[in-house]
């Protein structure tokens, strides 16, 4: 592995929330409801604003990717959360198609790509999450979530993960460590989790990952993968990234792929050049974040 450029282990914010800072809306990520390379797949996106109650502000901006046809059979849905700067998209857009893909599967999962009220907040994120979770579990019957969070959305995806049983799963790309405490809950409880992270990451060391893999302890399912030389959002390894991705969630949710399937989940449907582009558009680049 070669050195980290980076000694940061957090992207939280410190400071007051601004009292001219408001939520995002779903007006902002107009578009972005599916790839181009996703309109033959068939599942269909619910925009929504969920409802958050625990104060002022109380709503925050979702796409819910669901089967054609869906009845509530699924009990597994995914949950992806984007960095410190909030964003519906997440690193190198691998939300978008992630989304798209499992949700068009003979058993397509519900998939929820989610912004937060007031992003790098963590007592701020985590009870956006739990509303996200207990919306699709009145609505849609599910009670078993897999977390997923890039760089900052590691602090709300292990936290929530430590403090909720329905979290069967976690796993980041490119994490904090600062706010991640309850990783070693989740580690006694055996939850499967998933690391991945890029040697080359200029705003979060790789040895984030390497704390967190540790402070996961010994008794479970835990898994990290280093990718040589790669930046923050994974650029150049984006679609084994998401192959990875896929794969866990696919495996926790107890899903066997046909061929056809596996060949579909493992091909990407985010053009290498609109990889950055759809962060912009997607407010994955606001604040700290970065694809350095």
């Amino acid at each position: 592995m070669s050195k980290p450029k980076t000694d940061n282990a957090s992207l939280s914010a410190t400071t007051q929330i601004p009292q001219n800072e408001h939520p995002a809306k779903l007006s902002q990520y107009t578009g972005l409801e599916h790839l181009p390379a996703a309109a033959r797949f068939p599942s269909v996106v619910n925009p929504l604003s969920i409802r958050v109650q625990d104060g002022t502000d109380g709503t925050f901006p979702a796409f819910l990717h669901l089967p054609e046809n869906y009845q509530n059979q699924q009990s597994t849905a995914a949950i992806l959360l984007s960095g410190a700067g909030g964003g519906v998209v997440g690193p190198s857009s691998i939300y978008l198609s992630m989304a798209d893909k499992l949700a068009s599967l003979q058993h397509g999962l519900p998939v929820l790509r989610m912004d937060y009220r007031f992003p790098a907040r963590n007592k701020c994120c985590v009870p956006d999450v739990l509303a996200a979770m207990d919306y699709l579990q009145a609505q849609h019957n599910v009670k078993r979530f897999v977390l997923i969070g890039w760089s900052f959305g590691g602090a709300p995806v292990f936290t929530v993960g430590g403090q909720d049983s329905r979290v069967v799963g976690c796993a980041t790309v490119a994490s904090q460590t600062a706010e991640t405490e309850g990783i070693r809950a989740i580690g006694r409880r055996s939850v499967p989790v998933l690391l991945l992270h890029g040697t080359g990451d200029r705003i979060l060391s790789s040895q984030c990952s390497e704390r967190l893999y540790n402070m996961y302890g010994s008794k479970g399912q835990r898994k990290a993968h280093y990718f040589d030389g790669d930046d923050h959002a994974l650029t150049r390894n984006s679609a084994e990234a998401e192959k990875m991705l896929c794969e866990f969630i696919t495996g926790i949710a107890g899903l066997k792929l046909e061929s056809v399937e596996r060949e579909m989940v493992n091909r990407s449907l985010v053009d290498e050049g609109d990889k950055t582009e759809a962060m912009k558009r997607g407010g994955d680049l606001r604040g700290a974040e970065s694809i350095e």
